[in-house]
């Protein structure tokens, strides 16, 4: 996972190659990246919050609509087509059916969906999730 933390540590590495090795100066950059990524953060939430309320499909429906893909996609992969080739297989159609590419196109978007929402349950579990 990912987190704002990370984000942070990340930059300061960055910032660690262009700043000189005061404390000061290091805390000071510290402080102005984490505010900047905490309002970052806030304005992205409020998209979200206004998104997720709008009445029209296409705004606030985009998100489920990649939910349900990658879910019928996963259900197809594992579960649908090895039965329906079965099945077609004891009734002598021998045929092969579509297979699709779950691990290099629809897997990142998947494991990401279901990485922000274990993030978001790691946020609410250390107390540090916005109200």
């Amino acid at each position: 996972m990912f987190g704002l933390d990370d984000a942070i540590s990340a930059g300061l590495r960055v910032l660690d190659k262009f700043l000189p090795p005061d404390p000061a100066a290091r805390a000071l950059a510290e402080a102005e990246l984490r505010q900047s990524l905490q309002q970052w953060d806030a304005q992205q939430n409020k998209i979200n919050e206004v998104e997720a309320q709008s009445s029209s499909l296409f705004v606030a429906g985009w998100r489920p609509c990649v939910g349900w893909v990658c879910c019928a996609a996963l259900s197809w992969t594992y579960i649908l087509q090895p039965i329906a080739a079965f099945a077609l297989a004891q009734f002598g159609y021998l045929t092969a059916l579509p297979r699709l590419d779950m691990g290099e196109e629809l897997m990142p978007i998947l494991i990401g969906m279901l990485g922000l929402g274990g993030l978001r349950t790691f946020e609410k579990v250390r107390g540090v999730a916005a109200k």
